[in-house]
């Protein structure tokens, strides 16, 4: 049975950092700030040799952290999707995705299948995406999770996670920088999306 590699440590925290004792490397905290197009930076940091693992896909019901988020009801599913995202041939992030059904009603419809298409080049296309602010969190490994591709990695990694709204309805993405994403420059500027907003 799959198991997801990665669970926040506890709260989510927006900046300053000092409540949790430590911070992120200086070149790797302008990447978990980015507030861009993640997909769009990992292509250019990776000239273009960039590519997503699906793994995971399915119905499910959320955890209970993310049902409060998204303001679900216990028993109500979202498409649960997770992914790794590949720089150079080499796994640089771990992402899980939720989205509520009611979010992908319409002409979100759409993303019920991406296959090995990146969710985030897709919400940076939509003009009328708005983003909430960015929070971040230590993530711990799952020992139970035996992913070859993720044989070796540390047992706390550097994450974030934020709210976009499409089409004034709810959806979670959080991100999980690995070991082996090492950047030596911030994350190129594009476009953003606009605040958030749950009206």
């Amino acid at each position: 049975m799959y198991q997801s590699p990665y669970a926040p440590v506890g709260q989510w925290f927006r900046q300053p950092l000092e409540s949790l004792h430590c911070r992120p490397p200086a070149p790797l905290l302008a990447w978990l700030l980015h507030p861009g197009s993640l997909t769009a930076a990992l292509r250019q940091l990776s000239a273009n040799r960039f590519r997503v693992q699906v793994l995971d896909q399915r119905w499910a019901q959320p955890n209970l952290e993310e049902r409060r988020e998204l303001g679900l009801r216990n028993r109500q599913l979202a498409l649960v999707r997770e992914v790794l995202l590949y720089g150079n041939d080499t796994p640089w992030v771990y992402a899980r995705s939720v989205l509520p059904e009611q979010t992908l009603r319409g002409p979100a419809r759409q993303l019920r299948h991406l296959d090995s298409r990146p969710l985030g080049e897709l919400l940076f296309s939509e003009p009328g995406i708005r983003r909430d602010p960015i929070v971040l969190n230590r993530q711990r490994r799952n020992p139970q999770c035996a992913l070859p591709e993720l044989a070796g990695e540390s047992e706390l990694a550097w994450g974030r996670r934020s709210t976009f709204w499409l089409h004034r309805r709810p959806l979670l993405v959080a991100e999980t920088f690995l070991q082996a994403f090492d950047p030596d420059c911030p994350p190129m500027a594009g476009r953003q999306p606009g605040r958030g907003q749950n009206t």
